[in-house]
């Protein structure tokens, strides 16, 4: 058995374990009444917790639960050896098998969990946001929005921006992708006649695929993406062989004596008359 101290509320010293509370581990197992014999182990040891308060513990034979403790708290009043149950408890040890620590759901979201009807409240401290009667920090975007008399509750902020863009760039309609780095050098977004670039600040490095038959159709692509469907691609033609007509040679004709088979009818008969006689 052994036996921990630990501060006393209120004051930085640590309480010393009261022997008559730490010699109590059967009036400890006392609280334990409820609990399966089955599911309650060795005697781990003891905590003071403060004057005249210890806590025992207990291994926890419970299915699902390794390394949980039993912890029963029992204390005494002053000048008496009568031992008095607080409270029992099932506490997780250092090496517990524990949920994992709860994370709002906003931080539990990701690209991909939004379905149809379904809806997502901005925080109104969301970063990549900015208030709208700015307009935008953006000063082209500004400029023309002022004049057409635009405006939106919010924006995105350069924050925003920025982490949008590392994102696309970073994602499969990046450099990096596969079908990119499969396709050859020259056919990059930049160049094709099918992309389209966006507006704003983006414009340097994104636009939007325009080609049905491209895998990132309708698609935002960096301008250095690229695949096999570029409008300027050329693909090798093998040359077809030339198809000559046939030439005979006429220039000598040699004799050749054909055999005729017997007939039915004597060559050397006279012929007969047309009609019938």
């Amino acid at each position: 058995m052994t036996a921990s101290t630990a501060p006393t509320r209120g004051s930085g010293r640590a309480a010393k374990p009261d022997q008559v509370l730490t010699d109590a581990v059967e009036v400890a197992l006392q609280g334990l009444d409820v609990v399966d014999p089955e599911h309650i182990g060795a005697h781990l040891g003891v905590v003071a917790e403060g004057e005249r308060l210890v806590t025992h513990f207990f291994e926890c034979g419970l299915p699902g639960y390794r390394g949980w403790r039993w912890a029963v708290t029992v204390t005494r009043i002053p000048r008496s050896k009568q031992v008095t149950i607080c409270e029992t408890a099932l506490l997780p040890g250092a090496d517990a098998l524990r949920a994992p620590q709860w994370v709002p759901w906003q931080e539990r979201l990701q690209p991909g969990d939004l379905g149809v009807g379904d809806l997502l409240p901005t925080p109104a401290d969301d970063i990549r946001l900015a208030p709208g009667y700015v307009l935008s920090d953006d000063p082209g975007i500004e400029e023309v929005s002022w004049e057409l008399g635009l405006g939106r509750p919010r924006v995105l902020s350069r924050e925003g921006r920025l982490d949008a863009a590392q994102r696309w760039y970073d994602g499969d309609r990046g450099p990096n992708a596969p079908i990119s780095v499969a396709a050859p050098s020259a056919a990059r977004c930049g160049s094709c006649g099918f992309y389209m670039q966006l507006a704003g600040s983006m414009r340097q490095a994104f636009g939007v695929c325009g080609n049905e038959y491209a895998p990132d159709d309708a698609q935002v692509v960096s301008v250095d993406h690229g695949c096999g469907a570029h409008s300027e691609v050329l693909v090798e033609q093998v040359q077809a062989v030339d198809e000559l007509p046939t030439v005979f040679d006429d220039s000598e004709v040699e004799a050749v004596a054909v055999s005729r088979a017997a007939g039915s009818v004597d060559s050397d008969e006279p012929a007969e008359p047309y009609g019938h006689g």
